[in-house]
């Protein structure tokens, strides 16, 4: 048998076992195909400090975040995204503020506009567009008064983004980038900074090291890399000096891939942080979850 012959027929024993390795930091890219449902649930743990005016101030925000993803065409894929949030803040003196409620909806949609397929891999370029709608509260209080805006589950505001997002997947794994911008808008007499992104996610099969047809579960190393640049935010019209700026991630990862199910997880790793005023760092990010493919 011709090995490109081999290779195809290798191809098509293993398409319907397991379902590709995705980005883990962002959803844009992930594979849905023509009347498919993907469910992903992912637990994020976010720690932030180092306050540079030393008064020891850490917030803490821990989320459940839902994702429904629907294959609407061949082209166009929807998706929803809900998340749970618990935010915490801690000063020195022991004084700690805190919340916990749905936050707010976003939805989206993504179309192919060029795909070219090949033996064994396939290069996509697709363009999405949604916007957040402020599903969560915006108005919590505690015994000190109202919360501050960072610790509110919902924003209050309608914002939207668009981008494109470029997939190349093989049968060793895949590149996925994502570039996009989100507007923001006010609400409450305050208007955070629009936010520009550039994600990329590598994934490499590292088990079994030889396909089989057989095979019916893989294990992919994950590494991304995210840069994140807000613009200042503003309170009553006024710039927010202490507020804004870039930051860039270095994110390792491992995903468990079968048939119907994955398991993931990861660490965004702040590698800059190039931030204005007193706007406090992040420590890290770590993200664990699943994802089912219906």
């Amino acid at each position: 048998m011709r090995p490109t012959v081999a290779l195809a027929s290798l191809i098509i024993m293993l398409a319907p076992v397991h379902a590709p390795a995705a980005p883990i930091t962002f959803s844009t890219a992930l594979p849905v195909g023509e009347g498919k449902i993907i469910n992903r649930e992912q637990l994020v743990f976010t720690r932030s400090g180092d306050d540079p005016t030393n008064t020891g101030l850490d917030v803490d925000v821990n989320s459940l975040i839902s994702v429904l993803a629907y294959g609407a065409s061949e082209k166009l894929a929807l998706f929803a995204a809900l998340p749970y949030l618990r935010k915490e803040l801690r000063r020195s003196g022991s004084v700690r503020r805190s919340s916990e409620g749905i936050g707010d909806l976003t939805i989206f949609g993504r179309y192919t506009l060029f795909q070219r397929d090949g033996i064994g891999r396939t290069l996509r370029l697709g363009a999405i567009a949604g916007i957040k709608a402020p599903t969560g509260d915006d108005d919590e209080s505690d015994a000190l008064g109202r919360l501050p805006i960072p610790l509110q589950s919902g924003t209050g505001s309608w914002d939207s983004f668009v981008g494109i997002v470029v997939s190349y997947e093989t049968l060793q794994g895949g590149l996925h980038s994502q570039l996009t911008y989100q507007a923001k808008t006010a609400a409450n007499n305050f208007e955070a900074g629009d936010v520009s992104r550039l994600d990329v996610s590598w994934q490499r099969r590292v088990w079994p090291t030889v396909l089989k047809p057989n095979s019916n579960a893989f294990v992919y190393g994950v590494l991304e890399a995210n840069i994140i640049h807000s613009q200042k935010s503003t309170v009553s019209g006024q710039v927010n000096n202490d507020s804004g700026g870039t930051t860039v991630f270095i994110t390792p990862g491992i995903q468990y891939v079968s048939k119907k199910l994955i398991l993931e997880a990861a660490v965004q790793i702040p590698v800059y942080q190039g931030l204005n005023g007193t706007a406090l760092e992040n420590d890290y990010i770590f993200s664990t979850g699943f994802r089912v493919n219906y």
